[in-house]
C-alpha cells in the first residue's frame, strides 16, 4: 500500500501541506475562497509540528497502520480499515468520544471541535497524489509503497 513518508531534515516548516490539505477538502477547492469565504472550512488533516528553536519541523499525518489502534479504540465503529489499506473515519458514525485521538501513538488524529468529530488523513482518495505531497516545495513528503 502507498503511504506518505516525512523527511524531517527536508521540511522547512512552510505549512503549505496544511494549506493544500484544507483546500483539497474544501467545498470550493480554491485556497482564497476556502480560507476567506467558506463558513465551514475543513481542518488540515496533516499538521506541521515545529520545535521551539524553529529549526526542526515535520508534518504529522495518519500512517494508515497495518493494525491501527484507532480502529480498535473506536467505540462507534466509525473508523475502519478499507480493503485498499486506508484507514478512514465515517463522520456520520463518529460520536466524538476522542478514543481514537488518545489511542493513536503518532498524534495523527485531531478533534474537530465545531463538528464534534474526529479528523484524520484520508490520503485524498479523489487524487493520484495526496494534496499535501503535491504541494510540498522541498519534497519533504513522499508518497510511495512502503512496509
Amino acid at each position: 500500500m502507498k503511504r506518505i513518508y516525512s523527511i524531517e531534515e527536508a521540511c522547512i516548516g512552510c505549512h503549505l501541506c496544511e494549506v493544500a490539505c484544507i483546500t483539497s477538502h474544501s467545498r470550493s477547492k480554491d485556497p482564497i475562497t476556502a480560507f476567506l469565504h467558506e463558513k465551514e472550512r475543513p481542518l488540515a488533516r496533516c499538521v506541521v509540528e515545529e520545535a521551539e528553536e524553529g529549526v526542526i519541523a515535520i508534518s504529522t499525518r495518519c500512517r494508515h497502520c497495518d493494525e491501527p489502534a484507532c480502529v480498535e479504540a473506536c467505540i462507534a465503529g466509525a473508523i475502519q480499515k478499507q480493503e485498499d489499506g486506508r484507514v478512514i473515519v465515517d463522520t456520520d458514525k463518529c460520536v466524538g468520544c476522542w478514543s481514537c485521538v488518545m489511542a493513536c501513538p503518532f498524534g495523527a488524529i485531531s478533534r474537530d471541535l465545531k463538528k464534534k468529530k474526529s479528523n484524520k488523513c484520508d490520503l485524498c482518495p479523489d487524487r493520484d497524489t495526496p494534496a499535501c505531497v503535491a504541494a510540498c516545495p522541498n519534497r519533504a513528503l513522499i508518497y510511495m509503497e512502503g512496509d
